[in-house]
C-alpha cells in the first residue's frame, strides 16, 4: 500500500509539534516550580541571580533581591559575583590543558613542578593527588595529615600550589593564564582577582537570621586566587559549561579525566551519601540521573554550579549572601537543582 507524500507529510509535522510542545511543556514546570519556590519560601529570601540554559541557551533568567543592600540596589542578570571554590574547576582545566601540551605529567611528584619546596612530602605527592584532594598536605610547614592517595581531605592548599605548578608550566602568572583562557571563549563579563581589578563586584554579605551585614575584607589572595579568586556572572559561567562539556577546551582524554571519581566524598548540594570526586569537579552518579558541579562559599558569596550531561542543561545559582546557618547556605541551589532533577528523573 502506498503511503502519500502528504500524508508523510503531515505526520511528520505532528510528530514535530507534539515534540516540541512536549518540551515547552517541561520547560514551562520548571519556569513555574522554580518562580513558586523563590516567591513562596520563608525559611528565608533569595537574593541574587538563577540561569538556567539548555544546550547552552538560557531557558530562565531572573535576577531577585540587592547587589546593594544599603543603597537598595536591585540585582541585573549581568552583575558580578565572587564564586569562591568554583574557581578550583577553572583551575583544574587550565592545568588540564599544560597536561595536553605535554608539559606536565599528573602522576609526577610535584617537586619537578615546585623546586622550591623543602619538605620530604613533596617527593610523594603528585599532581594528580593535588587535583582531587588526595594528598594530605595540611600547611607547607606541616606533616602530612595521611598517606598520599589513601584518604580525601578538601582545601584551598592544593589550588595554591596547582596555581604555582600552571605558572611553572607557562612561564605566565596564574592570571594571565586564566584571563587568556576567558577572551578566547568570549567570557567578556570573567576575570581572575587582582587588588587594581574588581570591577563592579556585587557587595558580600553575611545573613544571620535576616540580618544583613557587609564583609568588608575579602579572603581572595594573590596565592590564593587558584583556589577562590575568579569573578563572573550566571551568564559566563553557561558560557564555561557549555565549552568545557561540549569539548572547547580539554582534549577528550583529559575531560574525561576531569569528570571521573577518582575518590569518593560527601557533600550536601551532591546528596547525602558520598559521590564521585574528579578534578574540580563533584560527580553525583547514584541516581536514575547523573549531574555534576561545585560549590562555592565565602566573602559573604555562595554559588551552585551544576551541568546535567545527558540534556546539557546548566543550573547556575549565585548570592551574595552567605546564612550563618551552613545547612541553609546552599538551600536555594539544592532545591533548584532538585527541580530540573525531577524533571530528568521523570523522562
Amino acid at each position: 500500500m502506498k503511503i502519500k507524500k502528504q500524508t508523510i507529510y503531515f505526520i511528520y509535522a505532528a510528530l514535530l509539534f507534539v515534540n516540541s510542545n512536549s518540551f515547552a511543556q517541561k520547560t514551562n514546570d520548571y519556569i513555574s516550580s522554580i518562580d513558586s519556590l523563590i516567591k513562596t519560601t520563608n525559611i528565608r529570601k533569595f537574593n541574587g541571580v538563577i540561569v538556567i540554559a539548555e544546550n547552552g541557551v538560557a531557558k530562565y533568567t531572573k535576577a531577585y533581591g540587592f547587589a546593594n543592600f544599603e543603597k537598595k540596589t536591585p540585582f541585573q542578570a549581568q552583575d558580578y559575583f565572587e564564586i569562591m571554590s568554583n574557581s578550583k574547576q577553572i583551575t583544574a582545566a587550565l592545568l588540564l590543558r599544560e597536561v595536553d601540551k605535554g608539559k606536565i605529567d599528573l602522576q609526577s611528584p610535584i617537586k619537578k613542578y615546585l623546586p622550591f619546596l623543602t619538605e620530604s612530602w613533596a617527593d610523594s605527592v603528585t599532581v594528580h593527588q593535588l587535583l582531587n584532594h588526595t594528598h594530605g598536605i595540611l600547611a607547607l610547614d606541616k606533616p602530612l595529615l595521611f598517606k598520599p592517595g589513601t584518604n580525601f581531605k578538601y582545601g584551598n592548599i592544593s589550588n595554591v600550589l596547582l596555581g604555582k605548578i600552571i605558572e611553572f608550566s607557562s612561564k605566565k602568572t596564574y592570571n594571565q593564564m586564566a584571563d587568556s583562557l576567558f577572551a578566547s571563549l568570549k567570557m567578556k563579563h570573567t576575570f581572575a582577582y587582582s587588588k587594581d581589578n574588581k570591577r563592579a563586584i556585587v557587595n558580600g554579605y553575611t545573613n544571620k537570621e535576616g540580618v544583613f551585614k557587609a564583609v568588608e575584607t575579602s579572603q581572595i589572595t594573590t596565592d590564593s586566587t587558584p583556589a577562590d579568586g575568579i569573578i563572573t556572572t550566571a551568564s559566563d559561567l553557561v558560557i564555561w559549561n557549555s565549552n568545557l562539556h561540549k569539548g572547547k577546551i580539554l582534549k577528550p582524554e583529559t575531560y574525561n579525566l576531569m569528570v571521573s571519581e577518582t575518590v569518593l566524598a560527601q557533600h550536601d548540594s551532591f546528596g547525602k551519601e558520598k559521590c564521585g570526586y574528579g578534578y574540580g569537579i563533584r560527580i553525583n552518579n547514584n541516581g536514575k540521573t547523573k549531574y555534576i558541579g561545585h560549590t562555592g562559599l565565602g566573602d559573604g558569596f555562595a554559588s551552585l554550579n551544576v551541568y546535567f550531561p545527558k540534556s546539557k542543561i546548566s543550573v547556575i545559582v549565585l548570592e551574595n549572601q552567605m546564612n550563618d546557618k551552613i545547612e541553609l547556605a546552599y538551600y536555594f541551589g539544592n532545591e533548584i537543582k532538585n527541580i530540573i532533577l525531577k524533571q530528568e528523573n521523570s523522562k
